[in-house]
């Protein structure tokens, strides 16, 4: 089963001469190993006459149920495989949540394909990754999220999105991943990482560069930034960031925009 979602990648990569998204089997396998041990994470796969032939998972740890990754074998792309999977998770939180995922701009029957069960484009997005910037502003504190930190981000968190993704922010400050930026003593914005798997959201886009000026590293593939935030989308580029790649937010249902700066991870 991993070495299809290795290979399902790979193969998409090379032949649109971008880098994947997982850069060897071992990856691809701590990844679905992880996500198939968590229960905030729901799970699926295809199988051909007893044989896997792909996968699909989808987390569903807040009101919004973030999808991927997908992966079905290449040597049966275009036999239904990939609309199958995406359907049967779609169908399973039609009735509970809002799904959403974030689609490899490059790959236009992936966009094809949601657009049909669907999907509606929200967001184009752009993939950053470099070194880190250890930017600072004064007045912006950034330190490390406690448990203590939950509420305040909630409640932040309903007033840029419209709900809260508490789950995911409680995983990340076990994980130690999880900051906060304080501006004039309250809490201004969080991220669960700045990171391709974690999202960041924030009152200001100054609150948002302050989180992404002060993690050490952009853990995984890149930073996924709304490319319509001017700003931040500048701000990084002359900073030194590169743009690795476009990418697409999808949702289906209701969708609110946000009310604030914000970071998506790669589910959505």
């Amino acid at each position: 089963m991993w070495p299809i979602l290795y290979r399902a990648f790979q193969t998409l990569a090379d032949r649109h001469n971008f880098p994947p998204d997982f850069p060897s089997v071992e990856v691809a396998t701590g990844l679905s190993s992880m996500l198939l041990a968590d229960p905030g994470f729901y799970a699926v796969v295809a199988e051909d006459d007893g044989r896997i032939v792909g996968s699909n998972f989808a987390a569903q740890r807040s009101p919004i149920a973030g999808i991927g990754p997908i992966s079905v074998d290449p040597m049966v792309q275009n036999q239904g495989v990939g609309r199958s999977l995406m359907q049967a998770v779609v169908d399973h939180f039609a009735a509970r949540n809002f799904p959403g995922l974030v689609q490899t701009a490059y790959h236009n029957r992936s966009l094809c394909l949601h657009t049909k069960l669907g999907f509606r484009t929200r967001e184009p997005l752009s993939m950053m990754q470099g070194p880190p910037l250890n930017a600072k502003f004064p007045g912006y504190e950034v330190r490390p999220a406690t448990k203590e930190d939950i509420t305040a981000c909630n409640l932040l968190c309903r007033r840029v999105h419209g709900f809260d993704r508490g789950g995911e922010l409680d995983e990340a400050i076990d994980a130690k991943t999880a900051r906060v930026v304080e501006y004039t003593g309250r809490i201004t914005g969080y991220a669960g990482d700045i990171a391709f798997f974690a999202h960041a959201l924030a009152e200001t886009n100054q609150d948002l560069e302050a989180l992404i000026g002060a993690v050490p590293a952009f853990p995984g593939p890149g930073v996924l930034l709304p490319t319509r935030n001017h700003e931040v989308f500048e701000w990084c580029l002359d900073r030194g960031l590169r743009l690795v790649m476009q990418t697409t937010l999808m949702t289906i249902g209701l969708y609110s925009e946000t009310a604030g700066a914000y970071l998506p991870s790669v589910l959505y």
